[in-house]
């Protein structure tokens, strides 16, 4: 944690972990990616992927139609997540608000679901964004459950920690 405003902050609920991860270079450089990625794969669907996506079979065609949904949805996910996490350096939205499950990153199922029958056909621009996509996914997952599920977690050990200490002090070592 760390001094915020001549307080401590006591945990995200209290602006700590999430206002250190707003306030820093990393999240610059990940927004930054983020939204570049999202603004680099309309483009692409728009332009050179629909043309891809003509020239494919029928199997390659059901394909790059779910990859590129799943695409779209994965960085909607990830845009959504980064927004937050900005209304929140900026003041807009209070770090505990930001925990709330709707905030969260989601569509887990989707953007980690097998991948369909005909991906050895989808063209090599779409497969690119597919897997920048992926990572960065992943990342800003690693990054959401630090930032919150961990904490739930890390108050659940500090819990536990203190019932023996209370233990140790009522019946000695």
């Amino acid at each position: 944690m760390s001094e915020l405003g001549g307080e401590r902050a006591a945990g995200p609920w209290q602006g700590g972990v999430v206002l250190d991860f707003t306030r820093s270079e990393l999240f610059e450089r990940t927004f930054e990616e983020g939204m570049e990625l999202v603004e680099e794969t309309a483009a692409y669907l728009d332009g050179a992927g629909r043309q891809d996506s003509k020239l494919l079979s029928r199997t390659g065609a059901l394909a790059y139609a779910s990859e590129s949904m799943r695409l779209t949805t994965r960085l909607m996910q990830v845009a959504s997540w980064l927004l937050v996490q900005r209304a929140v350096r900026e003041g807009d939205m209070k770090p505990q608000d930001a925990c709330d499950e709707r905030y969260r990153l989601g569509a887990q199922d989707i953007s980690r679901g097998e991948a369909p029958e005909g991906m050895e056909e989808l063209p090599g621009g779409l497969l690119t964004l597919l897997e920048r996509s992926e990572r960065l996914y992943e990342r800003i997952l690693h990054l959401d459950r630090r930032m919150y599920i961990d904490q739930d977690d890390s108050e659940g050990v500090n819990a536990v920690q203190s019932q023996f200490d209370r233990l140790k002090a009522a019946f000695g070592r």
